[in-house]
């Protein structure tokens, strides 16, 4: 278990990273949106945006070190299946937070990185839309806050 002050300070920084992963997701959406395309149904033809490619980046990696962050902060051992339903309430609530904190982690990294590809190519593309995926990526890297914080809470709660 970590020192309840050094546990507080990664747990904003947590936050703090979270919270300008998402806002660079949702730049990242933006940036994609002010290039030429031409978009008939799910197939669409578009100029890839550099920028878009590079605040998409950053979105993922800023998220990759929040929830890194996140998972060491506490320690949580994994547990058998016996006592997980044993545990006490908290501990249950911490287990499950963990687990969804793992959950919206991954679908966050990878419509991110989906968005993030499809602005890599040095040319203009067609195929299927990747439209509004950078921004449900930095959706999402709000809602690993809320669940990373809701980890700390429970897990800090359980063990005391």
């Amino acid at each position: 278990m970590v020192n309840k002050g050094v546990g507080l300070f990664v747990c904003v920084i947590v936050i703090v990273l979270d919270i300008i992963a998402g806002i660079l997701g949702v730049k990242a959406e933006a940036a994609q949106n002010q290039e030429k395309h031409l978009r008939l149904w799910l197939f669409e033809c578009k100029e890839p945006s550099q920028e878009a490619f590079r605040l998409g980046c950053g979105a993922i990696l800023l998220l990759i070190v929040a929830h890194v962050l996140a998972n060491l902060l506490n320690g949580c051992t994994p547990c058998s299946q016996d006592e997980t339903h044993k545990a006490s309430l908290g501990r249950q609530l911490s287990l499950l937070s963990l687990f969804f904190t793992w959950v919206i982690a991954a679908v966050g990294l990878g419509l991110l990185v989906i968005g993030m590809k499809a602005n890599h190519k040095s040319n203009a593309s067609c195929g299927l839309s990747h439209h509004r995926f950078l921004s449900m990526g930095g959706i999402l890297c709000f809602v690993h806050l809320l669940f990373s914080t809701f980890y700390y809470v429970t897990a800090t709660a359980s063990a005391h």
